[in-house]
């Protein structure tokens, strides 16, 4: 797709394109359109009606993690769409790396600055009209192309509506949000700087985590208070299944003894600086969460406990028995789309052509995630406008795989026709169609790679083949030539 503004095309230019909602992906969704010259307005209830888990009215707030995962594109498949969104001038990729903070091998962004640069960029476009309000239910026909990106916490009204015009239930889950402690609350003679097996990343030193060690006295205690602590209660969200990425802390403790010290608490790549002789039985890192440096979050901590037990139980963390809360942890409602039965390969509804879905209200989870679904539903909404059949990217690459995930690539058991087996997912090598046979071969001998060093290698092999796939699709050619 073009990015000129003075291409000439069939009529129709004028006319703007809808986009409902101001997160990550609608607001790419609208830069993307606004890029290709054609005009956008651009509809955010916020702050006229506030969500669950939204605590300010700029656009793109982040209101889990402030991280974007691994920035590894040679051979995390995370590190792969974000480097084919930059390819792709991205506007969220474009202000998370202007509000990076230090990570290791991540890339995490100063939350407050990343939502005022994506706001000041959109609030900059002259070809964006941002319209401060709530759209109830399904858009008139006579607005034309529309997107809606209105992620985990669509409004009531229009979920309802959607319901109506598509005659499936849209399914649910649980989101928790981790806490936030203030770093000089936290007790650094206890507690040391580094980041796993000391791995340097974007903006970072290898020593980018707060780490609190536990002996195992310290575990068994800490796990049998978060199991016995009072949660806040589910009400209408009765019986809504957990999306095992984002699982509460308290649940992953119900799941075995040893559920934590293999997952957010693994001590593995960990050496305790004040006492490096004593290997720590399991270890909570923390993570910086703005750009001065003055809140960390718990990594992996998200939790649906009551205020009052949270603060008393994370106190039982050697290093944060003084520790001061900005935010405690919380609870809110995801609603997401069947969109392989919904959708089109575009994203566009099967039942009412013009209007697509992007973000987490079609599937995917994820920040990244969903600004990509973003980007392409933006893109193929502009490329119809302008006259032309919207460019799908190859399967191969992290953006396609995703897409292909979405609109069609979960498993259907043929024993059970009716249930309905769509569930979200993160960007994965897994969801990337199988390399060739012989792309995974010693270059200086021709043979094949065994063991640990296969999967390597199989990696590498994948995330090389989706940027050169990606460039190509983008017409970037110096980059298909850096690729390979």
């Amino acid at each position: 797709m073009s990015t000129s503004r003075t291409m000439s095309a069939p009529g129709g230019q004028e006319k703007p394109i809808h986009v409902i909602g101001g997160g990550l992906a609608g607001s790419e969704a609208a830069w993307q359109i606004a890029r290709s010259g054609i005009p956008v307005i651009l509809h955010e209830m916020r702050p006229v009606r506030g969500t669950d888990a939204h605590k300010t009215d700029g656009l793109a707030e982040l209101v889990c993690s402030n991280s974007f995962r691994s920035d590894d594109a040679e051979s995390n498949a995370v590190g792969v769409i974000h480097a084919e969104m930059r390819l792709a001038q991205s506007l969220i990729m474009a202000c998370a790396d202007r509000n990076q903070v230090p990570a290791g091998g991540a890339l995490a962004v100063d939350r407050e600055g990343f939502s005022r640069a994506v706001t000041a960029a959109i609030a900059a476009e002259p070809l964006i009209t941002l319209a401060r309000e709530e759209i109830s239910g399904l858009p008139p026909a006579d607005w034309g192309r529309t997107i809606i990106a209105t992620g985990p916490l669509t409004a009531t009204s229009l979920a309802e509506s959607i319901t109506l015009e598509t005659g499936q239930d849209a399914l649910a889950f649980f989101d928790a949000i981790a806490p936030i402690v203030h770093a000089d609350s936290i007790d650094v003679s206890v507690c040391w700087y580094q980041s796993r097996y000391d791995k340097v990343g974007p903006g970072g030193t290898g020593k980018d985590y707060i780490n609190c060690p536990m002996d195992k006295a310290q575990y068994e205690a800490f796990l049998d208070a978060l199991i016995a602590a009072d949660r806040t209660g589910f009400k209408e969200w009765e019986g809504t299944p957990y999306f095992d990425g984002c699982l509460p802390i308290e649940v992953m403790a119900e799941r075995g003894r040893e559920t934590l010290r293999y997952g957010p608490m693994k001590p593995m790549g960990l050496t305790n600086a004040h006492k490096p002789d004593v290997k720590a039985y399991a270890v909570v890192q923390l993570r910086q969460d703005n750009a001065l440096g003055t809140l960390y979050n718990m990594v992996g901590f998200q939790t649906k406990l009551k205020y009052g037990e949270q603060a008393s139980i994370f106190r039982m963390i050697p290093g944060l028995e003084t520790a001061e809360f900005a935010r405690l942890g919380g609870l809110h409602r995801n609603t997401y789309l069947n969109s392989p039965l919904l959708l089109d390969k575009t994203l566009q509804l099967k039942s009412r052509p013009g209007l697509r879905f992007a973000g987490q209200i079609t599937g995917c989870e994820g920040y990244v995630e969903s600004a990509a679904i973003g980007l392409l539903a933006g893109r193929f909404a502009a490329e119809e406008q302008w006259g032309c059949l919207p460019s799908i990217p190859p399967a191969t690459t992290a953006m396609g795989a995703l897409l292909t995930h979405i609109t069609g690539g979960h498993i259907v058991s043929d024993d059970e026709p009716g249930k309905r087996s769509f569930q979200p997912m993160n960007v994965n090598f897994g969801l990337f169609p199988p390399l060739e046979p012989g792309e995974i071969v010693r270059p200086d001998t021709g043979r094949r790679f065994r063991g640990k060093e296969k999967s390597i290698a199989r990696k590498q092999a994948l995330s090389r083949r989706a940027l050169i796939d990606c460039a190509r699709w983008l017409e970037v050619s110096e980059a298909v030539e850096a690729a390979q």
